[in-house]
C-alpha cells in the first residue's frame, strides 16, 4: 500500500454521536468501493498511544474528497480527530481491503448495524453514479433514527435507482423521539429472504459490531446460505 499526506478540510455531525471527516484526495489515489484507509495523527497528543485509526471510505471512487464517519466514542485517537482544525494535516495509508462488490451478474444483499454502513454508502454511490444494473438490497438495522447515518440519503438513492431497495429498522423506538413508521423487527435470515424476494443466487454482504456479524453469519447458514456466498466485515471504524 502507498502513504500519502492529506489534510482535513472539514466535519459534520451525521446522527447522534456520529461524525464523518471530509479529507483532500491526494494526487494519484484511487480505490475500490468498499475500501479502507488508515489515518494517522501527525501530531499525537502526549501520552495517548493512539496515532492511527483504520476506516471505511464512505465517499465512492467517483467524488473528489474522501469521506470516512465514524462513532466517537472516547478514545484517545477520535478525541484527537475531533480536536483537530480544518486545514490540519494527517498521514494517509492505503487503499487495502477485498470487501468489494463481486459478480455484478449476482444481486448483493447488504445487511448493515450502525455505523456499519459505511462500506455500503461507497458502494450505492458508486453504483448509483454508473447507473449499474445489479440488484442492489440493504436491511439496515440501529436502534432508533436519531443513530441511522445517511438515512436520508439513502431514501433518496432507492426513489432515484429502481435496482436498489431499503429495509431500515429501528429496535428500540421506546427511546426515541422522533416518529418512525418503519419496521421495529431485527434483522433475520427470514425477513431478508422476504425483502430481497429471494433472487437467485444472491452474494450476501454483512457489516457491523462484532457479536452482530457473528450472529447473522450463523443465521444466514443456518437458513442454508452457502458460506462462500456470505462476505462479512467486523467493520472498521467502529
Amino acid at each position: 500500500m502507498s502513504a500519502y499526506e492529506t489534510r482535513l478540510e472539514r466535519r459534520e455531525a451525521i446522527a447522534e454521536g456520529t461524525m464523518a471527516f471530509h479529507f483532500e484526495k491526494p494526487a494519484g489515489f484511487s480505490f475500490k468501493a468498499g475500501q479502507a484507509v488508515a489515518l494517522e495523527l501527525l501530531d499525537p497528543p502526549a501520552g495517548d498511544g493512539q496515532s492511527q485509526r483504520t476506516l471505511s471510505l464512505v465517499s465512492a471512487p467517483f467524488e473528489s474528497t474522501l469521506v470516512v464517519a465514524t462513532r466517537m466514542r472516547d478514545s484517545a485517537f477520535k478525541r484527537a480527530l475531533k480536536a483537530l482544525p480544518d486545514g490540519a494535516k494527517m498521514k494517509l495509508e492505503g487503499p487495502f481491503g477485498d470487501f468489494t462488490l463481486g459478480d455484478p451478474a449476482r444481486p448483493a444483499v447488504f445487511i448493515a448495524g450502525g455505523i456499519g454502513i459505511t462500506p455500503f454508502m461507497s458502494m450505492l454511490r458508486q453504483a448509483a453514479k454508473d447507473r449499474s444494473p445489479q440488484r442492489l438490497f440493504l436491511a439496515y438495522s440501529n436502534r432508533r433514527p436519531e443513530d441511522a447515518a445517511f438515512l436520508a440519503e439513502l431514501q433518496g438513492l432507492e426513489r432515484h435507482n429502481r435496482h436498489f431497495r431499503l429495509l431500515a429498522t429501528m429496535t428500540e423506538m421506546s427511546q426515541s423521539a422522533r416518529q418512525w413508521d418503519g419496521e421495529t423487527h431485527l434483522i433475520d435470515a427470514d425477513r431478508v429472504k422476504r425483502f430481497a424476494g429471494d433472487p437467485a443466487a444472491p452474494i450476501y454482504y454483512v457489516v457491523g459490531p462484532p457479536a452482530m456479524v457473528r450472529a447473522m453469519q450463523e443465521t444466514l447458514t443456518g437458513a442454508g446460505i452457502a458460506a462462500g456466498d456470505i462476505r462479512t466485515e467486523t467493520f472498521y471504524g467502529y
